[in-house]
C-alpha cells in the first residue's frame, strides 16, 4: 500500500476541525493526561492517554502482542477504517504523533494530528466542553504496514549503511550518555542527533516544510535515505517520523523499542559521542 504524505494529509487545522464537529464519520482522540481532559476538551473527543504504553522487547511474540493490544484499545475508543481519526494534545506534540504513527502502522487511510493542539484550539475560540460521552466501540480492519516500524534487529542490520540514517530524537544529555535511562547510556553507533522539539515552532505547531527540510538536510538526513528514528520508548521518535513524512520522505521507520530496549541489551553496540554536540 503506497500512501502519499503531505501536510494536508497528516495535519488538520483548527478551522477544518471546527467545520467537521458532530460528523458521524469523525473520531477525535484526546491523548493528554486524564486530568487535562476532565478540565475541558474538544466536543465529541474521547480520551486515550497513550503515554504509559511502551514495548521494550521487539522480538516477534512481544511485538505482535503489543500491537494487538494497542489495536484493540483503539477499537474500544471508536476507531475504524471508515472514520477520519484526529489526535490532539496541548500542542503538535509526541503523544498525538505516536497515535498517528500507530494508525499508519495499521494502514488506516485517514488519520491526522491537530496542528497546534488544544492550545491553538482555545486561542482560536474553539468550543470546549466538560461533557464526556462514552465511546462506542468499533471494528477496525487493519492492513499492517511493517515498513514503518523498526525492531532492534532491523536497526542492527542498518548500521554502517550509507543508504540508511539513524536519527536520535532524544535530549542532548541522553545522546551524549550523561543522562542514563537504561542499563547503559550513550547512542546507537552512527546516529545523527536532532532533538524532536526542534520540529516545533514557538507557536506549538510544526515548523514550515522549508525550515524542517533545511534542518534535516544540514544534518545529512535526505529523502533518498531510509530513516530509522529512535528515542527512549518510541514517542519522540514518532514525532520526528511525522516531521519527515510532512516532507514526503518515502522510507521512515519508528524504532518502537528505542533506547530502553537497545541500552538494556548488552549484546548490542553503543557509542558515547562526547564532544559531538
Amino acid at each position: 500500500m503506497k500512501t502519499e504524505y503531505t501536510r494536508e494529509k497528516l495535519l488538520t487545522t483548527v478551522a477544518e476541525l471546527q467545520n467537521k464537529l458532530g460528523s458521524s464519520n469523525l473520531c477525535i482522540i484526546d491523548v493528554r493526561p486524564a486530568e487535562d481532559y476532565a478540565k475541558g476538551h474538544i466536543p465529541g473527543a474521547t480520551h486515550f492517554d497513550l503515554f504509559g504504553l511502551s514495548l521494550i522487547d521487539t522480538s516477534d511474540a512481544p511485538l505482535k502482542a503489543f500491537m494487538f493490544m494497542i489495536h484493540h484499545v483503539l477499537e474500544l475508543r471508536g476507531v475504524s477504517e471508515s472514520k477520519e481519526v484526529i489526535f490532539y494534545e496541548d500542542n503538535s506534540g509526541m503523544r498525538a504523533a505516536r497515535g498517528l504513527w500507530f494508525l499508519e502502522y495499521y494502514g488506516h487511510p485517514n488519520v491526522k494530528m491537530l496542528d497546534g493542539g488544544f492550545s491553538a484550539w482555545k486561542a482560536a475560540g474553539g468550543p470546549v466542553t466538560n461533557e464526556a460521552a462514552p465511546p462506542k466501540a468499533a471494528t477496525f480492519k487493519i492492513d499492517e504496514r511493517r515498513e514503518v516500524l523498526a525492531t532492534a534487529d532491523d536497526v542492527l542490520q542498518s548500521l554502517n549503511k550509507n543508504e540508511t540514517a539513524i536519527l536520535d530524537t532524544r535530549s542532548v544529555g541522553e545522546y551524549l550518555g550523561t543522562h542514563v535511562r537504561a542499563a547503559r547510556g550513550g547512542a546507537i553507533p552512527g546516529a545523527i542527533h536532532i532533538e524532536w522539539t526542534d520540529n516545533i515552532a514557538p507557536d506549538g505547531k510544526f515548523k514550515s516544510n522549508d525550515a524542517l527540510k533545511a534542518m534535516y538536510e544540514q544534518a545529512g538526513i535526505t529523502p533518498e535515505k531510509e530513516v530509522l528514528s529512535y528515542c527512549q520508548g518510541g514517542y519522540r521518535a514518532a514525532h520526528s517520523y511525522v516531521a519527515l513524512r510532512l516532507l514526503g520522505f518515502p522510507r521512515v521507520r519508528n524504532y518502537i523499542g528505542s533506547w530502553k530496549e537497545w541500552g538494556d541489551r548488552a549484546d548490542l553496540p553503543i557509542e558515547t559521542p562526547q564532544g559531538k554536540k
